[in-house]
């Protein structure tokens, strides 16, 4: 889940903030402008939304083997077979979405 301190880091890089709970937020850079409540909602929104649209990826590196054996096995088979044999079941099992 997307919260809103990441919110903050992702509109204002390398500003200084602090934030007590969810809501009180004092802003310490005086040199970024502090982005308005409307502004980190909807960042808030456009980064759990990212997240969620990349499950797949998340789905797939769990299920890759590690990559030791994915470099043998293209050894002893080669590049086509890797592919196939390796890297579609997983990318078919968890499609990029569209």
């Amino acid at each position: 889940m997307t919260d809103k301190a990441q919110a903050l880091q992702s509109l204002s890089p390398g500003a200084e903030w602090v934030l007590r709970g969810d809501s009180e937020l004092k802003w310490l850079s005086t040199d970024i402008p502090q982005p308005s409540d409307a502004e980190i909602e909807a960042e808030v929104a456009r980064l759990q939304q990212e997240y969620e649209n990349n499950e797949y990826q998340r789905q797939r590196a769990v299920e890759y083997p590690r990559l030791e054996e994915q470099l043998d096995y293209i050894y002893h088979y080669g590049v086509d077979a890797w592919k196939t044999d390796v890297i579609d079941p997983v990318k078919n099992k968890y499609p990029k979405p569209e």
